[in-house]
C-alpha cells in the first residue's frame, strides 16, 4: 500500500491525531506530518491539469511545428497550470490551520509554542469569568482560513480567463 492511498483511507485529521500521539507533540513531527498529508491533494491536482492542458489544440500544434519539449512546457503548459496549483495550494493553508490548531487544542501541539488551538484548550476553565478569552483567539483563527480561502477564490477570479 503506498503513502498516497493511505492517506486517502484514513482521514487526516485521525491520522494526525495518531501521529502526534505515538511520536509525541513537537513542532517538526506537526510540520512533517501535514507536510505529508497535503502534499498527495498537490500533486494530484497538478497532475490532471498537465494531462489536461497537454492535449489542447495549441500544445498539439507547437508539437507540430517542431517546437522543443521544454518550451512547450514552458510556454504553455505551466502558464496554464500554475493557477490551479497556487489557488489548490491557498485552500490548502486553511485547511493545515485547522488541523494544527485541533490537535493544540487537544494537547498534541508543541506546547512551547503559543497557537490559537492550545490559547482555546487554556481558556475551557475561565468561560463563565472571561469569556472573551475564548473568542478572540476563536475569531482570529476563523478569520485567518476566512481569509485563506477568500484569498484562493480571489486568485482564482482574477487568473481565470473564462470568468470574463
Amino acid at each position: 500500500m503506498r503513502f498516497t492511498e493511505l492517506v486517502d483511507i484514513l482521514p487526516r485529521y485521525f491520522l494526525a491525531v495518531l501521529v502526534a500521539a505515538l511520536f509525541g507533540p513537537s513542532l517538526i513531527v506537526l510540520t512533517l506530518l501535514l507536510g505529508l498529508t497535503f502534499w498527495p491533494g498537490t500533486v494530484r491536482l497538478m497532475r490532471s491539469q498537465v494531462l489536461t492542458v497537454r492535449e489542447r489544440d495549441y500544445v498539439q500544434a507547437a508539437r507540430a511545428i517542431g517546437s522543443p519539449e521544454w518550451r512547450i512546457i514552458v510556454r504553455h503548459v505551466l502558464p496554464n497550470t500554475i493557477t490551479v496549483i497556487v489557488v489548490g495550494a491557498a485552500l490548502q493553508v486553511g485547511a493545515a490551520i485547522i488541523v494544527e490548531a485541533g490537535l493544540s487544542f487537544l494537547g498534541l501541539g508543541d506546547r512551547s509554542v503559543v497557537t490559537w488551538g492550545y490559547m482555546l484548550n487554556n481558556t475551557q476553565n475561565f468561560l463563565r469569568l472571561a469569556w472573551w478569552m475564548s473568542v478572540f483567539p476563536g475569531v482570529a483563527l476563523l478569520l485567518t482560513v476566512l481569509g485563506a480561502n477568500l484569498l484562493a477564490d480571489g486568485l482564482q477570479a482574477s487568473w481565470d480567463t473564462r470568468l470574463g
